[in-house]
């Protein structure tokens, strides 16, 4: 991984909410530490909210208006703009993915991470200076690059999640197979890390 790369992510990783909350916690660390810089668009909110709202009639726009405040609130320069001119003049399997390439150009990222990556073949995004990977590989990429640092961050980052989740609580092992049944975006190298990270008798003990 680069010294502090641009990483967008994409709708597909911030529509499962366990998912949304690990990365964000991941970019909040990484950006105070220089590791990399968590991007999206506009246009990446509304899609994921507007999936969300059809796919849960328990949510309302009031309260994913609200995740997305917060989310560009957490994340220093955010939002990718100005991207718009480049999208007619990309091509890729689903052209309704070129808006994402787009923003990534612009912001001069390194890195999309998606659940979709045969939708951004290595042929056509690496000239631009671009790798899609899946939010697994990218956080175990993470861990590997920056080792104790990233092992610290990522059981922090855990921590914090399961200590939010009081309605209804989990236990570690809910907690994992909660990661682990994302469908699309299971994270088992990352539940895997984690595993060797929380202590075995605390995990024992709930």
């Amino acid at each position: 991984m680069n010294n502090n790369p641009a990483v967008v992510f994409d709708a597909c990783v911030l529509y499962p909410a366990p998912l949304r909350d690990l990365l964000l916690e991941l970019a909040g660390y990484a950006q105070d530490r220089g590791w990399f810089r968590a991007k999206w668009t506009e246009e990446i909110h509304s899609e994921w909210i507007r999936n969300l709202l059809a796919n849960r009639e328990d949510l309302t726009n009031a309260q994913l208006d609200r995740t997305k405040a917060l989310m560009n609130k957490h994340i220093d320069d955010c939002l990718v703009t100005g991207y718009e001119h480049r999208i007619s003049i990309l091509t890729l399997p689903d052209q309704n993915d070129r808006h994402v390439l787009a923003a990534a150009i612009e912001c001069g990222a390194s890195i999309i991470v998606t659940a979709n990556v045969s939708d951004f073949p290595a042929e056509i995004v690496l000239p631009s200076g671009v790798q899609a990977m899946t939010a697994d590989d990218f956080i175990a990429g993470l861990i590997s690059t920056f080792e104790s640092e990233g092992e610290s961050a990522l059981e922090a980052s855990a921590r914090a999640i399961k200590e939010r989740l009081k309605n209804p609580a989990m236990t570690w092992s809910q907690y994992f197979d909660c990661l682990l049944t994302m469908s699309g975006n299971e994270l088992t190298k990352t539940v895997g890390l984690l595993r060797d990270i929380v202590p075995a008798s605390e995990v024992a003990a709930e």
